[in-house]
This record gives structure tokens, sequence and C-alpha cells, in this order.
């Protein structure tokens, strides 16, 4: 059976040691980190995420969740129980709004919180995260009346959210829904229409759920400009805030799934529902993608989670599994067999899960700073330019990380051998959990498209220049230092690929916008390359100066320092390659005709 420890000293180096989150005391929100909040709040929520969430893993993954005919639905055994001891604790309302029952808290401590619950137990993480972004949805386009009707419910977790776009034709291309939204003489509409692959669109960890619906108006114009955002709850909400009579709103069927068995994945069935407009008429898109936003960084911290529960079994494994001997000789030779993790095969995936969870999760938590940094920095240049960088690394936190993520989850079973293909290690379930995140929210090939076609352009290219700079006067501060002046060059070095790639775009995809598409993908992995590579710059500079300064666990930052030596020297010339794959452009890619994919 495969365990879960939450990776509480990794956690509190990038919160204490790398973001430095207790110097930002002066802004809203952050007026009560300390490090000793920061300490009892990591390891409290490791506590809870190891002991409670992660024994119910394996048994939601054989159970799942089961609709009965009534239409209602039923979460795996223990779930109930577990969001039960989460909301009583608070664990949801940790970055939620304070002036509707949050704590308040920097979103950094949310996106924390995000991981190590998907670490321990991702199905069950669906349920909280569409409430997140539910709040943030209404937070930013409800009316008062709306805001006060439902914030303090889904803050507190008495009530949970979704948020309704897909339908059975069509995906991502939202334009084409067919969801009506008819105009009532009291002032709501009456909803109509299916919707399908709705996280926690039914359950019975909650007594009402607020869906968040994408509809259209009659006479709406064609496509996206005509999409209005609807908040339609599964029981309706009397004036005094209690509830009401059901709504016309059902779970149809549960799709059965490759994995994520304990997330509730509905087919939502809209007859009537009584609902009510969330901000403009037809301009719902905006409104949603406040949502779709939030939730496609959490998804990237989705596939951090999974891809560190399996490096760390892996790594277990690799040290008490016996096989063969080291190639420079017996480093046991009192036992039959060296441990795997002897051999530089087994070093080699185990080294690269370390370097890149490490240092995506280093890149999560300076996004979810950058988050609150937009909003709450001193300046208008500081808040500017720190949404910028959320736009941009948004697509690749998303992107970047699940690609890796379910390659690092294959590797790790891969450690395993045979055992790793065999239900009882749990890793194969590790392996199906990761491949979802690589699509939901948008699949990975449109992260790519939004980074390329719409984030690097936006502004004159005003965001991507301001994380170059960023990149290079980093790289200037630290070249001359002879403890990480090696890694600065290297990731320069990468850095620079990525610039050429970018102009390679702005002389080309003008003439012939295939070739943007056809580049896409590896641009996103060169900016994920370069965007963790600057994490583990400003990383082995933490780790050398607490070294010179003769710390008592220097262990832990000797390793910080080999494993940014690690990153730089085998994953950032990964980036060289990646550049001349987009410089080949398109017309090889899209030379066939359809008819030439057959199969003679």
């Amino acid at each position: 059976m495969p365990s879960y420890q939450a990776p509480v000293r990794d956690t509190r180096f990038v919160i204490n040691e790398l973001l430095e989150l207790s110097s930002y005391a002066d802004l809203p929100g952050f007026e009560m980190v300390t490090p000793d909040l920061v300490n009892t709040l990591v390891e409290e929520a490791g506590k809870f995420t190891s002991e409670v969430l992660a024994p119910l893993n394996q048994i939601s993954d054989r159970e799942g969740c089961t609709r009965h005919p009534d239409g209602t639905v039923t979460t795996p055994s223990g779930f109930k129980e577990a969001y039960s001891q989460f909301r009583e604790a608070g664990w949801g309302a940790i970055s939620m709004p304070a002036e509707y029952g949050g704590q308040g808290l920097p979103h950094t401590f949310g996106f924390v919180m995000e991981e190590f619950i998907d670490s321990a137990n991702i199905g069950f993480g669906l349920f909280p995260l569409l409430a997140a972004g539910a709040v943030s949805a209404l937070y930013a386009a409800g009316s008062e009346e709306q805001k006060q009707t439902y914030l303090p419910k889904l803050v507190s977790g008495e009530w949970l959210g979704t948020m309704n776009l897909t339908e059975p034709h069509c995906g991502t291309d939202l334009g084409l829904i067919r969801t009506k939204a008819e105009p009532q003489s009291d002032g709501s509409y009456a909803i109509t229409g299916t919707k399908i692959f709705i996280s926690s669109g039914e359950h019975d960890l909650t007594d009402n759920i607020v869906h968040l619906v994408l509809a259209k108006t009659p006479g709406a114009p064609e496509g996206t400009k005509g999409i209005s955002l609807f908040v339609v709850p599964k029981v309706q909400v009397n004036p005094d805030g209690s509830l009401g009579e059901p709504n016309g709103v059902s779970c149809g069927a549960l799709e059965e799934k490759m994995g994520l068995h304990g997330s509730a994945t509905c087919v939502m069935n809209y007859d009537e529902a009584k609902g009510w407009i969330v901000g403009e008429e037809n301009r719902g898109l905006a409104a949603m993608f406040v949502m779709m936003n939030a939730a496609r960084l959490g998804v990237g911290i989705q596939g951090l989670g999974v891809a560190e529960v399996a490096y760390q079994n892996a790594v277990t494994y690799a040290r008490e599994r016996r096989q063969g001997r080291a190639l420079t000789g017996p480093k046991e030779p009192a036992e039959p067999a060296d441990p795997i993790i002897v051999h530089p095969d087994v070093r080699r995936m185990l080294m690269d899960a370390k370097a890149l969870t490490e240092g995506l999760r280093a890149l999560a938590l300076w996004s979810g700073l950058l988050v609150d940094l937009a909003h709450s920095a001193k300046t208008d240049e500081e808040r500017q330019v720190a949404d910028d960088l959320v736009g941009l690394l948004t697509p690749v936190v998303k992107g970047y990380t699940t690609d890796k993520a379910f390659e690092i989850t294959v590797n790790m079973q891969q450690v395993f051998g045979g055992h790793g293909y065999i239900k009882e290690w749990g890793m194969e379930q590790f392996v199906r959990d990761a491949r979802i995140p690589m699509i939901y929210e948008g699949t990975n090939g449109i992260q790519a498209m939004d980074l390329c076609g719409r984030k690097l352009a936006l502004h004159g290219g005003r965001a991507v220049q301001a994380f170059f700079k960023l990149v290079d006067d980093e790289v200037a501060a630290a070249k001359d230092d002879p403890q990480v002046g090696d890694i600065a060059m290297r990731l320069a070095k990468a850095a620079g690929e990525q610039k050429a790639a970018t102009m390679w775009f702005l002389q080309n995809a003008m003439t012939n916008p295939d070739n943007m598409g056809a580049g896409a993908h590896p641009y996103l992995h060169i900016m994920g390359i370069v965007s963790v590579g600057l994490m583990w710059l400003r990383m082995a500079r933490v780790a050398a100066r607490k070294l010179a300064e003769g710390r008592e666990d220097s262990a832990f930052y000797e390793a910080k320092l080999t494993t940014a030596r690690y990153f730089a020297e085998r994953m950032t010339p990964e980036a060289g390659a990646l550049r001349r794959e987009i410089e080949t452009g398109c017309e090889a890619m899209m030379a066939l005709q359809p008819e030439q994919f057959e199969r003679s």
C-alpha cells in the first residue's frame, strides 16, 4: 500500500527562505504572516492530509462514486467524514476573502493546501477546488445580493460549487454552446440544457451545490460574444438564507473514467432551472475566466501533487529493493545484492523527479505570491508587473507542470519494475490519476496556444519582456558567484534560446499562423525550463548563503545545491533542441491531406 508524508521541510523552505513571505507584512493580507505561522499551518496541513485523506485514496479508487436511480450521488467511503473534518478545521477558507468569513491569508497558503490534498487524495481535492473557483468568480463579478447569498456558505464550506462549461457537442469552443437562458418576470432566468464533464456536479458532502453555468439568452450574438454566466443553486435559497425548493437541475449520469474515481464527474441536466445572471449579459466568458484561471493554476498543482507522492514511494522502494551490484563495486557486501538506488539509471529517474517536483513547487508558490501582489502591492507598477507575470505563467504552471508530472509518475512506476504494474503497490493509480490534469481546464495544447497566441503579444509583449528582464537581472547578480555561477550561466543560455524562439515567432507567425501553432508546445516547454531554472537559481543562492552561515541542517542545503546543479546541467540544455524544433516551422507538419493519415 502506498504512503504519503507531506513535504513539510521543503515547503517551509520555499515560503520562509525563498519567497520570504513574512517580509511582505506591510501589505494587506500579509499582516499575520510570520515564520511561526507558516510552520504551524504547513505542519498541521501535512498531518491532516497524510493521516486523514491519504488512507482513503486507494479505497476511493476502488469504490468510486455511485449514482442512484433518483439522481443522487454518494461519494466513496470516508469522504463525508473527512470533508466534515476539512470544513470544521477551516482548511478550505485559508485564502478566502475575510469579509465573507475566510481567513484572508495569502494565496500561497491555499496552494500549499491544494498540493498536499492532491498528493494525498486527488479525487477528494476536486470538491473544494471548484468551490474556490466559484468564490473567485462571484467575488469578482457577482452582485452584492449574490455575494451575500452565496459567498459566506461557499467560503465556510457549508456549500460547494461547480463550473459548467462543456456540452456534448463542444469542448473548448464555447461559442457553440446551446444551453438557453429564458428571462422570467421575477428577474431570474430559466436555464435549459445539458453540460458534461462537470466535476462535483452532484454529491452528498453538502446540502447545496452552487453551479455557475454558461448559457445564451434569446437573441444573443453568435459565438463567444453571446455567452452569459448564471448562478444556479441545486436547492433554491430563500430570502432569509435558508434552503427552499429543489431546483430543476439533476445528475443524468456519472462518467466512467480511466482514473480520478473518487471525483464525481457528472452529466448535468438543466430543466428550466432557476438561475440569476452574474455580471453583464453577454459578458459571461470574461467572468468565468476568473474561475478558469484559478482552476488552471489549481490543475497545475494537481499534477505536482500526484508527481510528489509517486516520487516519495519510488524513493522508498528504490532504497529497499535489492537487485544487482553497483557498477563501481558492491555498496553493501554483507547483503546478497545492493539496493537499486545505487544504479545510475534509477538515479536518473529519481533525480529528474526530485529536480522537477521541487522546482515546480517553488514555481507554483511563487505564482501564488504574484496573485496576491497583483492586488496588494504598493504601487501601480508593481501590481501591473505581478499581474502580467501571473497571466504569462498560468499556462506554464498548468501545461508544463502537468506534462512533466505525468512523465515523472510514469518513471516512478518504472522504478518499481513489474511491481509498478500491480494494483496493490498503488503506482498504476498514480499514473491513471496524473493523466487527466493534462486534459481538463483546457488541454495542454490549448495552454500552449494561449501562451504563444495571446500572452506573448499582449500589451506589446510587456509580460514576456518583464520576464526576460527578471531572468537577466538575477543571472547578472549570480554569474560571478563561485557557488552558483555555472547554474546562472546555464540558465542564461536557456533564456537565450527562449528569446530566439520568441523572435522567430515574431518573424514567421504573421506570414503563416500555422508556424505559431506548430511551435507552441515546444515553446511552452522552453518557458517551463526557464521558469523552473529561475527557481533553481534562486534556491541555489539561498542554499549557498545558508551553508556559509554554518546552518546545522547543512545536508538539506547541500542537497539543494546539488539538485540545482543537476537541473542546470541535465535539463536546461533541452531548451536548445526545442528551439530548433520550433524553427523547422509547420511545412512538413501540415503538408499531408487529411485522407493521407488513413491506413490503406
